[in-house]
C-alpha cells in the first residue's frame, strides 16, 4: 500500500469530473487500499478518487476513520456511485481534506438511496441517513467537480476562496 497525495485548493484537478469505471481489476483494488490508507492517514471519514488526482468515480468512506484499534473500523467503498433517492433536509458543519484550515455549514439530504458496484463490479444498494449520508454526498459532489465551498452563499464563497488561495500561495 501506498500514501497518495491529497491535493488541495485551488488544484484545477478538483474542478474535474470524473469518469464511469469500467474496468474492475486489482489496480482498481489497489487504487481503493492506496485511497483508505491515505485517507485514515489524513484522519479523514471520506476520499474521492479526484481528490487524489485520480479521474475515476470511486469513493472510500469510513465514519470510524479515527478509530485507534483498527479493528473497529469500517471502511465502505462505493464505485460509480450515484443517488437515486433523496429525502428531507439537515445542515452540519463540514470541512474537507482538499480544503484546508476552514468549515461550513451546508445544507444537505437528510437521507438517501445510493445505488453503486462494489470493487468486482456488482451492483449494490445502500439507503443512509445521519453522518454517513452527509458524507457520501459530499464525496460525490468531487466526482461531479464540487467542493463543499461551491455551496456556500455567492459573495462568502467568493471572499473564503479568496482567503484560501491566499493561503495557498503564502504556503507555496
Amino acid at each position: 500500500m501506498a500514501l497518495l497525495t491529497v491535493h488541495t485548493f485551488p488544484d484545477p484537478v478538483l474542478k474535474q469530473k470524473a469518469l464511469p469505471v469500467d474496468e474492475f481489476d486489482e489496480k482498481l483494488s489497489e487504487l481503493a487500499e492506496n485511497m483508505l490508507e491515505t485517507m485514515y492517514e489524513e484522519r479523514g471519514i471520506g476520499l474521492a478518487a479526484v481528490q487524489v488526482a485520480v479521474l475515476k468515480q470511486m469513493v472510500v468512506v469510513d465514519l470510524k476513520s479515527g478509530e485507534e484499534d483498527t479493528s473497529l473500523r469500517e471502511p465502505r467503498i462505493f464505485v460509480n456511485p450515484r443517488i437515486v433517492e433523496r429525502s428531507g433536509e439537515t445542515i452540519s458543519e463540514e470541512g474537507c481534506l482538499s480544503v484546508t484550515e476552514f468549515r461550513a455549514e451546508v445544507k444537505r439530504s437528510e437521507s438517501i438511496k445510493l445505488e453503486y458496484q462494489d470493487l468486482q463490479g456488482n451492483p449494490q444498494t445502500l439507503e443512509a441517513d445521519g453522518l454517513l449520508s452527509i458524507c457520501i454526498q459530499h464525496e460525490l459532489d468531487h466526482l461531479q467537480g464540487i467542493l463543499f465551498i461551491d455551496h456556500l452563499p455567492l459573495l462568502k464563497q467568493k471572499m473564503v476562496k479568496k482567503r484560501l488561495a491566499k493561503l495557498a500561495r503564502e504556503a507555496a
